[in-house]
């Protein structure tokens, strides 16, 4: 049978979700607890890919196991087995065919930003902290040109092993909420670093630091041209739509 999970993490003291060896992972830890749970081997399958530091408020998970465990049971065990930082929202069971990552229609990011002069305890592991005001709506202004199918190469990181840098942006837009920023972005699919890239330069510009076209960086295709990588701490994978 193959189930599918939706779980929550603190990324803080995790390696990222893919499993290396000798180091904390999700991918790992939840794999640990479920070998633990069936009594056999098992090897979990995401519907992305988050790297270290990196959060998720709504992560799908697939395994297969020959046991028959009840949603409810498998939720409720999964829970007593992994560490404070993993939760299992829910859990089902699919058809075998379903493949949690080609499956999805999209996915949705939130990058938090902390604008205040002083940092904050409650956000410190949750949300950049940029103590200079950031002009919001400037940012929210560029934001929306990301919308639609572009080339990313300028916003895609060294190292990507996509295939192309084309992907449809469905939503991306900049909301403050006092001194709380929030980028949210819905994508069919994303590259790597893509988020934290966008969040680099949206920041240079709402810091008047930076044109405000990212049309035009788009057309350059560079990745030499945008702005430094935003660090990984502000970054949640919010939710996956199929």
């Amino acid at each position: 049978m193959q189930y599918r999970l939706v779980i929550e993490y603190d990324g803080t003291e995790f390696h990222g979700w893919q499993i290396q060896a000798d180091l904390r992972t999700v991918q790992g830890t939840l794999e640990d607890a479920l070998a633990r749970l069936v009594g056999e081997p098992i090897r979990a399958a995401a519907a992305g890919r988050t790297d270290a530091g990196v959060h998720a408020g709504g992560q799908v998970v697939t395994f297969h196991t020959e046991r028959d465990i009840g949603s409810d049971v498998l939720r409720r065990a999964l829970n007593a087995l992994t560490p404070r930082d993993i939760t299992v929202r829910a859990a089902d069971v699919v058809p075998d065919g379903f493949d949690v990552r080609h499956a999805a229609r999209s996915r949705i990011y939130v990058y938090r930003i902390w604008n205040r002069r002083e940092p904050s305890p409650f956000w410190r592991r949750y949300a950049w902290h940029v103590p200079w005001h950031l002009d919001d709506a400037v940012m929210r202004h560029a934001a929306s040109h990301l919308d639609g199918e572009h080339d990313f190469s300028s916003f895609r990181a060294a190292g990507c092993d996509a295939a192309h840098p084309i992907r449809r942006v469905l939503r991306s837009d900049v909301v403050r909420q006092g001194d709380l920023l929030t980028y949210e972005i819905e994508a069919t699919a994303f590259l790597r670093h893509m988020v934290r890239n966008i969040v680099g330069t949206l920041v240079e510009i709402g810091s008047a630091r930076r044109d405000a076209d990212l049309g035009r960086l788009l057309a350059a295709r560079d990745r030499t041209q945008a702005s430094a990588t935003a660090p990984a701490l502000g970054l949640c994978l919010a939710a996956v739509r199929y």
